[in-house]
């Protein structure tokens, strides 16, 4: 289920939905995030329900509508793939590590490349104990749109993540702290 109106997609959003009714959440700050499966499906809910969701956290996900099956979910994990888009960005922060080998980095630079054009800043760094690179595309009006950070040496795992919990690695970067800190950077619809 990659479309509106059906399907996990659907049954997502009208759980944000749900949320944003019975919590006054504001206009402008519902976010979504994933890893692996999740992230791909983190981007078919920014590029499906646009008007639910202000942003997406990619970490070792898929572009939209990489895969129609498991078998070329499967090559697209391995490989890499294209992906396409609905034509309108949505804010985004990817994160990829550069030792994964579940999930093919070229995804994550196939996430990045809907961005729209715009002035760019590229630092790197070290935190918690990790290299790491990070590019941004600013919008027009001067604030960050994209992120995307690779980062050395981490697999398949959530960056900075519990070492109790599956699929983390807690070396750093703190993807979960980077994630809030872009989403809450962004500007408020109407603002």
């Amino acid at each position: 289920d990659q479309m509106r109106g059906a399907g996990e997609p659907a049954i997502l959003a009208g759980l944000m939905q749900q949320l944003q009714r019975d919590h006054a959440i504001p206009q402008g700050r519902s976010f979504v995030a994933g890893l692996s499966a999740g992230a791909a499906m983190a981007v078919v809910l920014g590029q499906t329900y646009r008007d639910v969701f202000d942003a997406v956290g990619a970490h070792s996900g898929l572009p939209y509508r990489a895969a129609h099956d498991v078998p070329s979910a499967f090559a697209a994990m391995g490989q890499g793939a294209t992906g396409s888009d609905t034509g309108e960005f949505i804010p985004t922060i990817i994160f990829q590590g550069d030792a994964d080998t579940t999930v093919s980095a070229a995804n994550a630079d196939a996430i990045a490349k809907h961005a729209p054009n715009g002035p760019e800043v590229q630092d790197d760094g070290n935190t918690g104990g990790r290299r790491f690179s990070r590019r941004s595309v600013m919008a027009p009006k001067g604030h960050v749109v994209m992120e995307q950070w690779t980062v050395s040496g981490l697999g398949h795992a959530w960056s900075g993540g519990n070492s109790a919990g599956s699929y983390t690695d807690p070396t750093g970067p703190d993807a979960s702290r980077e994630m809030l800190r872009f989403f809450l950077d962004l500007p408020r619809k109407g603002a």
